[in-house]
């Protein structure tokens, strides 16, 4: 049974239907592609990019240390109960433990905690804008909005998604370190060893970083730009910011998880 109206395929209407469905997605490609652009071409205050680095990555820091500690607690602790049922020997545990978070789970939770952070306060930011007529205020000064709005937090978020995954994964290590010696008694030798850590996990988990934090602020962006009416149109930008953000940082993992494994 199709949902398509009737007669779509051989009518003029299939053009406005297909366009319709994809629109969303073609307005974020164009997004992206103009912040790109003037990313090169326009200039920018001083100051404005670290301004969000500093809303973007300091202001995370302490949602990032408890959220990312308690999960690598949590992964220890689970892990080595299942170990110690199966086969008591933690040598390989503190290995297998520091791949995995530099690899997959220090980007893309970091990436999560920042998308449901910062997502939720750059849509709401540029929706209130939006509603309140301060974008079109400015292009009647002249001023590209993008510009002005888009591309200091798309820099900052890019330079900033890379270190705090970077101190993410330290705070797991740590985190996972002291749960593995207080409720097993593993020394904490074993959580400092790569023994399984080569540079792909490495690149892999720094390109994830980067590729997330580029996403989160253009797709929150997009998300503000479209905000219509008044308080309840930016709280709908702001769930949408933070919904489609987080489905980006998990497709995005997914994607480039393919991509490094059928590289190496």
């Amino acid at each position: 049974m199709s949902y398509a109206p009737e007669g779509w395929l051989s009518s003029p209407n299939r053009g406005a239907f297909m366009t319709g469905r994809f629109s969303p997605a073609m307005n974020l490609a164009r997004l992206f592609r103009d912040t790109l652009v003037l990313l090169v071409r326009a200039r920018r205050q001083p100051g404005q990019v670290v301004e969000q680095m500093f809303i973007i990555g300091n202001k995370s820091v302490l949602f990032i240390t408890v959220t990312i500690g308690f999960l690598g607690m949590i992964s220890v602790f689970q892990v080595a109960v299942q170990v110690q049922k199966i086969l008591p020997d933690f040598s390989m545990l503190g290995a297998a433990y520091l791949q995995m978070m530099i690899r997959e789970f220090g980007p893309s939770i970091t990436a999560l905690m920042v998308a449901t952070r910062v997502g939720s306060g750059i849509a709401a930011e540029i929706g209130s804008m939006v509603v309140t007529e301060q974008v079109d205020a400015l292009r009647m000064c002249n001023a590209e909005p993008i510009n002005y709005l888009i591309v200091p937090r798309f820099v900052a978020s890019g330079v900033m998604m890379v270190c705090l995954t970077i101190y993410a994964i330290l705070v797991a290590e740590i985190s996972g370190m002291l749960t593995g010696l207080l409720m097993f008694q593993i020394h904490p030798l074993t959580f400092i060893s790569l023994r399984l850590v080569v540079w792909q996990d490495v690149f892999s988990g720094l390109i994830k970083a980067l590729a997330c934090g580029l996403a989160v602020p253009v797709i929150a962006a997009q998300a503000g730009l479209e905000a219509t009416g008044g308080s309840e149109g930016v709280g709908w930008a702001t769930t949408r910011a933070v919904v489609n953000g987080s489905f980006a940082v998990v497709l995005l993992d997914f994607i480039l998880s393919g991509l490094t494994f059928m590289l190496y």
